[in-house]
């Protein structure tokens, strides 16, 4: 067989060790051999012959008293040293550019600052009348999308400032300005997934949708959004644009190294 045939199809004896180390590190816990074996779809027997060499390269370990199976020293590092690689703002835009192409409309990634949350970028449809999104614009928490997102899944001590100011000077929304009601306003964004915005004052006639992203620890790192124009958005939970939405969030965040995902009520 040539080099170039070899480099073509692989070795198959990693692929499928590859197939037992997912089903391991997708446990929440250390796993039985059946479970290992009942995950990556194959006999107890193979799967433990695998494991065997996995053990070997550091990549598993076995607990001698339980003999139940979990990742091992080797896979840490190998984690780590990926999560540290990571560039959370390239992958975003190139998630939103994506996402732009499958919906048609402007989508943006925002990320949050002490003075709430600020747009990277947007990137704009191949359509004729589309929404302009500013790099660097800051945006309120409480009538934003993207601000609506990150208070819903943020610590309050880090958001209760802000959100006293925007009180204070009447920028809340209608239906959020009392504490009681803004908690309740954000407990309908971590049911739902999603946070969607129509008329932001700062924009008159634009509506916007938003969704978290998460990090390797589980917390909120990014927003994605959709905006369109008023009338010509579609915002509905079970429409292309949310689901699309939805669907790009929960890929960014596999990406970074998050098992949380958005599971829409």
């Amino acid at each position: 067989m040539s080099e170039a045939s070899e480099g073509k199809h692989g070795v198959q004896s990693i692929e499928i060790g590859m197939q037992v180390l997912r089903a391991l590190a997708g446990g929440e816990r250390a796993m039985m051999l059946k479970d290992i074996a009942a995950i990556a779809g194959m006999p107890a027997s193979k799967a433990h012959r695998y494991l065997v060499s996995l053990i070997r390269a550091g990549m598993v370990e076995q607990d001698r008293e339980t003999s139940l199976y979990d990742l091992g020293p080797l896979a840490l590092h190998v984690g780590l040293a990926a999560i540290d690689r990571l560039d959370r703002i390239q992958l975003g835009l190139n998630a939103i550019a994506e996402l732009r192409d499958r919906v048609n409309e402007t989508t943006a990634l925002s990320v949050w600052s002490e003075n709430g949350p600020i747009i990277v970028r947007g990137e704009r449809p191949r359509r004729a009348i589309t929404v302009n999104v500013v790099t660097g614009t800051a945006l309120d928490v409480l009538s934003s999308a993207s601000g609506q997102i990150f208070a819903a899944y943020l610590p309050r001590e880090q958001i209760s400032k802000l959100i006293e100011t925007e009180l204070s000077e009447g920028r809340a929304p209608v239906g959020a300005d009392s504490w009681p009601a803004i908690e309740t306003m954000f407990e309908r964004v971590r049911q739902t997934g999603i946070s969607a915005v129509s008329g932001y004052h700062l924009v008159p006639g634009v509506e916007a949708v938003g969704a978290p992203v998460f990090n390797a620890g589980g917390d909120i790192t990014l927003t994605m959004l959709v905006v369109g124009i008023q009338g010509m958005f579609d915002m509905r939970p079970e429409g292309q644009v949310v689901r699309e939405l939805i669907a790009a969030a929960n890929t960014l965040s596999e990406r970074l190294g998050s098992s949380r995902r958005i599971v829409p009520a």
